[in-house]
């Protein structure tokens, strides 16, 4: 029966059928012998690698000179670590602080902050933390530089006075031999390690490995501030300065820590390297303690007021809400969220002003470039390449010379007032004001964009057929019927691509608002490059900056959901 059945198969050929059973008998392989569906997942996959291969040199110069760069420049506007590396221990004890009441700080947040600024001002850091705060409380500058310049009064008067019991406190080498102590004894590197991070953070580079000098540890347990300080100081003259500690005189505030440290030590039972020395100091009478409040009241009597330290504490966090609070008028206090004073309160006015200005162009462009993009599409092709030619024409000049252009002409002896003067269409009394102000702005920018709008409604336009009017036209419509029912809505597709072109670059733009629209037609964007070059307030530019993308992309979101951005077209 088999050897029948075979015959009749070999005789009518194979068949699906027999196909089939082959198929279900196994899968079905490829020329090497694998499985053809594995095979052809790891060729699709090679594939995909070549062509990431291909734009991966792309991707990394977008990544590194694009991404990265804006990436960095958006996280200025929540990153607020200035305060904190600059005064760390003062942030520290202020935490403690009940900044609700009208009492000052304690002794300890003075003594933290003569430590801090005093470190601080040596490496020339301090100004940057007064500019930080002066963007929130005005004439914080002002307090930071005038202090930096007068903290080391005090150590200059203990100085002095230790000189006055000891010469040798004057010399690098007895403080040398103090704080290192006994050559067996062991060394307190973790403070060591702690200097070196806090000074890297201050001095925003990454200092290389570390000192010689570390103190020992009996003389950090017995003079802690002292220890500290003189860390800072060897960490500084060694990795930052490059210098030879041992040869270095101790900075000023060296000696007001020692002083602080002899008024609650007893070092009586101290017999380690200079020990006798540090006795006698001690019974002299000489290192009073320290009287921090009063240091700074006469320094600077805002340092005896509650303002200044509650700006301080409202601000020290490392990341702020402060910036994006600024950028809506807005501002941080230790109350919380509150407004702006009524001066101050421009920033959501030209928000407001910068939409409907860049509305106002758009709808500009629209008006004044479909007419143009409709005879470039229908005329014959030479004459449109030549007028195409004039529509590019603005591109081969420079936009500042274009601005500047704007700015003779619209001036009330300008070009255009002078030929409506000529023609009589006003007195020569009644110019017309069309500089710095929004008029200015409007008509400049509109001349600049106009051909971002342009060049996609003619791109459209020339894939519509004349046909179409033309069977519009033989089936009683009018001209203007055809038109409106038939050319325009196929129109539609390119009048979006333009209009979102000339809005978004609009939007952004801050050369010719800043040239021709004085104070009345000034954008956001002229804001945002005020805070970049000149206020140097970079984390406000990127809060506004932010905001400015985020009402971009919901208005696109917008756009996308009502007119659908998949009918948007550029030919």
């Amino acid at each position: 029966m088999s050897d029948a059945s075979d015959a009749t198969t070999a005789k009518r050929g194979p068949t699906p059928d027999d196909g089939l059973k082959v198929a279900k008998s196994g899968p079905v392989l490829a020329a090497d012998g694998t499985p053809l569906k594995r095979s052809l997942a790891r060729a699709l996959r090679m594939q995909k690698m070549r062509a990431l291969m291909l734009i991966a040199p792309l991707l990394v110069f977008v990544l590194l000179s694009f991404i990265v760069p804006i990436v960095s420049m958006l996280f200025r506007s929540v990153e607020n670590e200035i305060v904190e590396n600059t005064l760390p221990y003062t942030t520290e004890q202020l935490a403690q602080w009940d900044g609700t009441t009208d009492q000052l700080p304690g002794e300890p947040v003075y003594q933290a902050l003569y430590f801090d600024m005093f470190l601080a001002a040596e490496l020339k850091r301090h100004t940057r933390l007064g500019t930080r705060l002066n963007y929130e409380s005005t004439g914080m500058s002002s307090l930071f530089r005038q202090s930096g310049r007068k903290l080391d009064d005090p150590g200059k008067d203990y100085r002095k006075a230790f000189q006055g019991v000891d010469d040798g406190w004057t010399d690098p080498a007895t403080w040398l031999s103090l704080m290192t102590g006994d050559p067996a004894a062991d060394r307190d590197t973790a403070l060591v390690k702690a200097q070196k991070a806090r000074l890297a953070r201050l001095d925003d580079s990454r200092l290389p490995g570390l000192p010689e000098f570390a103190p020992s540890v009996e003389i950090s347990e017995l003079l802690p501030l002292t220890a500290r300080t003189y860390t800072a100081f060897a960490v500084m003259t060694e990795l930052v300065d490059e210098k030879d500690m041992a040869k270095a005189k101790p900075i000023e505030s060296v000696y007001v820590a020692l002083a602080a440290d002899l008024a609650a030590a007893d070092v009586t039972g101290y017999s380690g390297p200079e020990a006798d020395r540090l006795k006698a100091l001690a019974a002299s009478g000489a290192a009073t303690a320290p009287d921090f409040a009063a240091i700074f009241a006469d320094i600077d009597k805002d340092w005896a007021n509650v303002a200044t330290w509650r700006t301080i504490q409202t601000h020290a966090a490392p990341y702020t809400s402060g910036y994006f609070l600024n950028a809506v008028d807005m501002r941080k206090t230790p109350e919380g969220a509150q407004a702006q004073p009524e001066d101050k309160r421009i920033l959501v006015k030209l928000f407001i002003r910068t939409l409907i200005m860049s509305l106002i162009i758009t709808g500009s462009c629209i008006l004044l470039g479909y007419p143009v993009a409709w005879i470039l599409a229908n005329l014959p092709m030479r004459s449109a390449n030549l007028l195409m030619i004039l529509v590019l024409l603005p591109f081969w000049t420079s936009l500042l010379v274009r601005t500047s252009a704007w700015k003779v002409m619209l001036q009330q002896q300008g070009v255009i007032n002078e030929v409506l003067v000529w023609l009589g269409m006003v007195g020569d009394a009644d110019r017309l004001v069309l500089i710095n102000n929004q008029t200015g702005t409007i008509i400049a920018m509109t001349h600049i964009l106009l051909p971002f709008m342009i060049l996609p409604m003619y791109s459209v336009m020339q894939t519509i057929q004349p046909s179409y009017l033309r069977a519009a036209k033989s089936l009683g419509a009018t001209n203007w019927t055809a038109f409106w029912r038939v050319y325009f809505p196929q129109t539609v597709p390119g009048i979006g691509a333009g209009s979102i072109l000339v809005f978004i670059l609009s939007i952004g733009y801050y050369i010719t608002p800043e040239i021709v629209g004085g104070t009345k037609g000034v954008f956001i964007s002229n804001r945002i490059a005020y805070h970049i070059s000149s206020s140097l307030n970079w984390g406000l530019a990127a809060a506004l900056g932010t905001i400015l993308l985020i009402v971009v992309l919901l208005l696109y979101w917008a756009y996308d959901k009502i007119v659908g951005i998949d009918n948007v077209k550029l030919g």
